[in-house]
């Protein structure tokens, strides 16, 4: 199995100079997480709904992008592509081929190749991470802030009762997000405190006024933005089993619960593709 079985190659792209907003734009239209950055044809970074979010007043593509991705070849195993994807902590990886991209393969694309090899082995032994979940009244703008320190993707969301209310991903902040113009102040002088020829009646004061164009989430509780619908998985749930409903409802994580329908987990596609790793033919045999 090869990346060129898996690949996207209608690839949507932005290119430098160009315009934050339009990013912003494509990523909610869409619903896809990240966009190659091409200069003049040639792939030069990535942007993703990361990068937006914690750089939420930064308009230039150039200082918003990571510069040189990591790539890799239309023939290569998908193996290896799971290797640079999960070593590296991303989600995508431009293909390349004489120089110029001809597609793209995400984590995605590898749940989609690991639906099909019928992999029976169950995910709690070796897949389910351990989570924590938050109130459904949490306003979204505290539930962006944790989720850029976390370092989650998605997080459950509990009502009052503890039972399993819905999930918020990244992809629902982007969605419930706006731009927002500003104006910002700042006022300084010339002198300090420590001089003392300066005096605060005399000293010479400046006052600066600036634009600020920021990406900002919307003042609503996170039971608004998140995703209710919630599908979720047992304990004992398959490998392939588990990645075809993530291909289906294309969602990027599962609710794990056990035989009371509490939730235990999570399973996240970016683990679950560590099944395909060469460390992890035995599993695959199982």
């Amino acid at each position: 199995m090869l990346v060129r079985d898996f690949m996207v190659t209608d690839v949507v792209c932005v290119e430098i100079p160009g315009n934050r907003d339009d990013v912003l734009r494509i990523l909610k239209r869409t619903g896809i997480s990240g966009v190659p950055v091409l200069k003049e044809g040639e792939l030069v970074g990535i942007i993703t709904r990361k990068d937006l979010l914690r750089k939420a007043e930064e308009t230039q593509l150039g200082l918003l992008m990571t510069p040189d991705p990591v790539v890799i070849r239309p023939d290569a195993p998908i193996s290896e592509a799971a290797q640079l994807l999960v070593r590296h902590n991303i989600r995508r990886l431009p293909v390349m081929e004489d120089g110029a991209l001809v597609g793209i393969l995400s984590v995605a694309d590898l749940i989609n190749a690991i639906a099909q090899m019928r992999i029976t082995i169950p995910i709690k032994d070796n897949f389910v991470s351990r989570t924590y979940a938050l109130w459904e009244e949490t306003p979204l703008t505290l539930v962006g802030r944790i989720m850029e320190i976390s370092g989650y993707d998605a997080i459950p969301i509990l009502k009052e009762d503890g039972t399993l209310s819905g999930i918020i991903s990244e992809r629902d902040l982007i969605r419930h997000s706006r731009i927002e113009d500003g104006i910002e102040v700042s006022d300084f002088s010339n002198g300090t405190d420590d001089d003392e020829w300066t005096w605060e009646s005399i000293r010479d004061l400046h006052t600066i006024s600036y634009g600020i164009s920021r990406i900002q989430l919307l003042p609503i509780p996170v039971k608004k933005a998140m995703v209710s619908n919630v599908l979720a998985v047992p304990l004992n749930a398959e490998v392939s089993e588990c990645a075809l409903k993530m291909r289906r409802a294309r969602v990027d994580q599962l609710p794990v619960i056990n035989g009371n329908r509490r939730l235990v987990g999570m399973l996240f596609d970016r683990e679950l593709i560590r099944v395909l790793l060469p460390e992890r033919q035995d599993l695959r045999k199982s």
